[in-house]
């Protein structure tokens, strides 16, 4: 297996899902699904699951995780042949085989109780992440400039999926702010040195302005050799134009980098470690 599909964070929303993974030791994907999302990421060595409302205190929080053994393709049909016949009978399946449920020592919490598709990462993310947003492995600019983020306490959603007119969106960082929201984009490179995708994000930054977001863009050599400097600052003054960081539960609040200093513990953190 790659070094690149090391753990495979999913998305597991019922409970009976939950079951079969604890008793019977099996979790399955679309196949397509698999293809469409993972890519260059798959197989996985490790799954994790990230739970939604319906698991009650353990809600949108990573809790578990298992070895993966073995990976099936199989029909719907076949992990099911005691019911009734259904829609998707047909439709194929990774089954994958897992070692026993083990269970963090901390969850790895979602402040604002986001929703997900997959998150493809590392072991070594893995076991040290807090929340959700330290479990992205997609980018060493998106890992440079979140690094910063958090050391000046700017909460922000890495890979936040969005719907604007009936289009999704992924964005490299969303920051919710009282009066109006920030796309922070880490492709800036890319941007400028592909035609087809300049006039591709143009048109995604046209609608995303138009409902009310402020798209920042950030070269690579911005990020690399000036994020203190020229980027946190153009975020923070962005943050307080816009009314201050609102994460949904406590009053807004502005940005001040002078006086955040350094990355300190919070309610969220915890030292790194085993998970």
């Amino acid at each position: 297996m790659s070094e690149r599909g090391e753990v495979l964070v999913a998305i597991v929303n019922d409970r009976r899902d939950f079951a079969m993974i604890r008793d019977r030791n099996w979790y399955r994907i679309p196949v397509s699904s698999a293809r469409k999302w993972l890519n260059k990421r798959w197989p996985p060595q490790w799954i994790a699951f990230y739970q939604t409302k319906v698991f009650g205190d353990e809600a949108y929080s990573v809790n578990y995780f298992a070895q993966v053994l073995d990976i099936r393709i199989v029909r719907r049909a076949q992990l099911f042949p005691n019911q009734p016949p259904h829609k998707r009978d047909n439709h194929r399946y990774y089954q994958l085989v897992l070692g026993p449920l083990q269970k963090r020592r901390l969850p790895i919490l979602s402040r604002r109780w986001r929703r997900i598709v997959f998150i493809p990462t590392t072991w070594q993310k893995f076991v040290t992440a807090v929340e959700i947003n330290d479990l992205y492995d997609d980018s060493p600019l998106e890992d440079r400039l979140w690094a910063e983020l958090k050391r000046h306490k700017i909460p922000a959603e890495r890979q936040e999926f969005i719907t604007v007119e009936n289009e999704n969106y992924f964005l490299d960082f969303a920051i919710y702010c009282a009066k109006s929201n920030i796309a922070v984009e880490t492709d800036g490179d890319t941007w400028h040195a592909n035609p087809e995708k300049a006039k591709q994000d143009n048109l995604r930054d046209n609608s995303l302005t138009a409902a009310g977001w402020e798209v920042l863009r950030f070269t690579t050599s911005q990020i690399q050799e000036e994020v203190e400097s020229y980027c946190v600052p153009n975020i923070t003054k962005a943050i307080n134009k816009s009314g201050g960081v609102d994460d949904g539960k406590y009053v807004a609040r502005m940005i001040d980098l002078k006086s955040s200093g350094t990355y300190q513990l919070g309610l969220f953190d915890h030292p790194e470690g085993e998970p």
